[in-house]
């Protein structure tokens, strides 16, 4: 701005109505103030907290929004001079946009801690709670990727050379889409994964997996990739795709509870009787059974020994892997205590081997 258009602008400046200005301005933040303590003592009185979140989300933003529109509507009745005015213009265009995308980026996140709130995935049967934190956060993400795009947008389009490259892209936007989809392709496609995955919800939080061979929870699912906290406590991270591409094993897809296998080897004389009581005992005297499933079968007969699987349940993983690791101790006790003879032995027919006797013996002649 050149010197002499700063003294004409000046000159064409009505002081009394930029003195009206500044005192809207304070006035809107007054009116704000004594709004938002209003509304606060409202939200105080009611049983839930949503309410308070909200008011603290959106106070900051609103505020400064309210105060710049005041402006923006107060300044038309004052005359500028072009250059001043089309920097105010420019200025009030992108600080606008700003604040809108923050108040937007606000009200998101009020919404996901709104409802991770009256979601509790502690409980034991927390199968809708993880459902609903599971939606909102990736919704989340999108949605503030989504804003975070749109408000630098709408940042640049205030800039006229700008607005003018833009424009110029414009036409060209189709070789433009096809050279950036080429080289983004593994992200869009994690993108548009992660989209999926937020309706088809095939994973949740704190679902238990088995992928690529190791068994671990779902500890966080971000945008394009998700973190699988294994049972050592090592973090495998997995894009999203691979959820929707490949199979894998989801133990908690509709419940907690699952059932846990243990095999037993025994003799071919074994009573197979008393080892199913004493199973069906050892199961139910551990208080970590949940009183549904305790059963004991011959799966399978071989050469060496009889194949026993015992069937036990669980309220979730963990518990079910503690449950067959203890029941396993107290049917080795039982058996080497009570039945050490169904105990696996290896057998050999002595009739079959050659009779060394025969080989050693001196001829007839020499008795």
């Amino acid at each position: 701005m050149q010197p002499n258009d700063f003294h004409i602008a000046v000159g064409h400046f009505e002081w009394r109505a930029i003195a009206g200005l500044g005192i809207a301005a304070l006035v809107a933040l007054a009116l704000h103030f004594i709004t938002f303590a209003i509304i606060r003592r409202v939200s105080r009185k009611t049983s839930s907290d949503s309410d308070d979140v909200f008011v603290r989300a959106v106070y900051q933003p609103s505020r400064w929004l309210f105060v710049l529109l005041v402006l923006m509507t107060g300044i038309q009745t004052i005359r500028l001079g072009p250059t001043i005015e089309k920097w105010w213009t420019i200025g009030s265009t992108m600080t606008l946009a700003a604040l809108v995308g923050w108040l937007a980026w606000r009200i998101v996140g009020a919404l996901k801690r709104i409802v991770e709130a009256s979601a509790d995935i502690t409980v034991e049967d927390n199968l809708t709670a993880r459902r609903r934190t599971t939606r909102v956060r990736i919704l989340n993400r999108i949605a503030q990727v989504t804003i975070l795009f749109l408000t630098i947008a709408f940042m640049l389009l205030a800039i006229p050379s700008v607005r003018a490259i833009g424009v110029t892209l414009v036409a060209s936007a189709g070789l433009a889409a096809l050279a950036v989809g080429a080289a983004a392709q593994p992200a869009l496609k994690n993108l548009i994964a992660g989209i999926q995955m937020a309706f088809t919800e095939p994973i949740r939080l704190d679902d238990v997996v088995i992928v690529e061979g190791e068994w671990g929870w779902i500890e966080d699912i971000r945008l394009t990739y998700v973190i699988v906290r294994i049972w050592d406590d090592r973090r495998l991270v997995v894009p999203v795709s691979y959820f929707l591409e490949k199979p894998f094993q989801n133990w908690t897809r509709e419940t907690s509870h699952l059932l846990g296998t243990v095999f037993i080897y025994v003799d071919h004389g074994a009573d197979i009787g008393a080892l199913r009581h004493a199973w069906v005992a050892a199961v139910q005297a551990n208080e970590r059974w949940d009183g549904r499933v305790a059963i004991l079968q011959v799966t399978d007969h071989r050469p060496d020994g009889i194949e026993l699987r015992g069937l036990l349940s669980a309220r979730d993983a963990p518990v079910a892997w503690d449950l067959r690791c203890e029941v396993r101790e107290a049917m080795m006790d039982f058996l080497r205590v009570k039945m050490p003879e169904a105990m696996v032995k290896e057998r050999v027919r002595l009739d079959a081997l050659p009779d060394k006797r025969a080989d050693t013996a001196p001829p007839v002649g020499q008795l």
